[in-house]
Formats: C-alpha cells, structure tokens, sequence
C-alpha cells in the first residue's frame, strides 16, 4: 500500500504559492515534451493531477498562453504551441542582441559569488559531456546562460530575458540529441574567462558569436526534420 510519505506530495499539498508552482510545473511539463506539441491539456484532468482547484491552474494556463506556450483553439481548447524554424529564428534574433548585453554587463558587475558559480557549472557541462550525457549538459548549459543574465546586474534585462529562458530550454531540449558538447562547452569556458577577467569587449563579442553559432545548428535541426518528414510522406 502506497503511503503519503511514499509519493511525491502534489502542489497543492505544499505551502508554496500555488499560482507559481502550478505554472512552472506545466511549463516545465512543456518544455521536457513531456506535453508535446500539439497535445489537448484538460482543466480538469490537470487539476485532479496536480491536486489543486482549476482557479491557480486556470491563471497558470493564461500566463502560459501569453508567453506563447499553449494556444486556444476552437472546439478543443488550450492546445500546447509548436515550436519551428520560425520561432528559433525570431527568438535567436532577440537573443543575439540580449545576450551580447548581458555578457558585457556580467563583465563588469559579476559578483565573486557568482563567478564561482559560472565555473561551477562549467564544470558539471564539461562533466556531462564527456560521459555521454547530453541532455544533463545542455541543462547545465542553460543554467550558465542565465547566470550570466543574473550577473548583469541589470533588473530590467532580467525582467526580458526571463520568458525568452523558457524558450531557450525548449529549444536545446529538442535539439539536445543532436547537441555537439565538445564546442559548446569550450566556447562557454572562453567566455567565461573574458567575464572573470573582466573584458566586456571580449565577452559580449564572445556571446554574440556563440548565439551565432546555436542558431545555424538549431536551423539545421528543423531543416533536417522537414526533409525527413518531406520524404515519409
């Protein structure tokens, strides 16, 4: 017999804010494909299995619809978004700019605390890649990507960037197979070097060519999936 100490408690037997914890949980849902593309999501269903009343879940819906994660559809409701070679685009095209920015201002504001935990990071990327374990990297690597964001000092920048770091992990969560981590990893470790040595120049030229470079191998993935879906059909 399965006790409550057994399973893992659902949101709404926890004290945290349940409007938050319900929207990051399906997000988060979203973003690992767990609820992939396209698929129904049922108020109701989803209430009974997050243990909470459809009030928070109905908000957490809607913040997730603005952000462009779920669609209303008629007659079947809230339908979660794809994600194509348009969405990477028009998101690489904001990130190269924001990223840029955020790089050069994490080289001069970044605290010690924060440098140590960019290395931190760095170093758990390295160690996932080297056994194998992509996805583990790519996770790290996104955690970098908003260290650096942090780092900026800037609340403002922080406050933009946030929703574009959703969209971000979806992103490397589908490209993530395809995910080379040797590049990756070293490209992170120059540019931290240019923060820790405090080299805005550096660093936001640094950021801007590796935002340069996960755009041609996102595009490349999409182009690489319309060929294969092209030639079953």
């Amino acid at each position: 017999m399965t006790t409550r100490a057994d399973r893992r408690p659902t949101i709404g037997e926890t004290h945290q804010s349940l409007r938050e914890r319900v929207y990051v949980e399906l997000r988060e849902q979203i973003i690992e494909g767990t609820f992939p593309a396209g698929m129904r999501l049922v108020e109701r269903e989803l209430a009974d299995q997050l243990g909470v009343s459809r009030i928070p879940l109905r908000e957490a819906m809607q913040r997730l619809e603005q952000e462009g994660f779920l669609t209303v559809q008629a007659r079947r409701g809230s339908v979660v978004t794809d994600f194509g070679a348009q969405d990477a685009t028009y998101l690489f095209d904001v990130r190269e700019n924001l990223e840029g920015l955020a790089a050069g201002l994490a080289a001069r504001h970044a605290t010690t605390a924060q440098l140590r935990t960019m290395k931190r990071l760095l170093e758990r990327s390295r160690k996932s890649s080297d056994a194998g374990r992509l996805r583990q990297a790519v996770a790290h690597n996104a955690d970098f990507h908003q260290q650096i964001v942090e780092a900026s000092g800037n609340p403002l920048l922080q406050e933009l960037m946030a929703p574009l770091d959703a969209r971000l992990r979806r992103l490397f969560r589908l490209t993530s197979d395809l995910n080379d981590g040797d590049p990756m990893c070293g490209e992170h470790e120059r540019l931290y070097e240019a923060i820790h040595d405090r080299d805005a120049a550096r660093a936001e030229e640094l950021a801007r060519h590796h935002v340069a470079g996960t755009r041609d191998s996102a595009l490349r993935y999409f182009s690489d999936a319309a060929t294969q879906l092209s030639d079953k059909s």
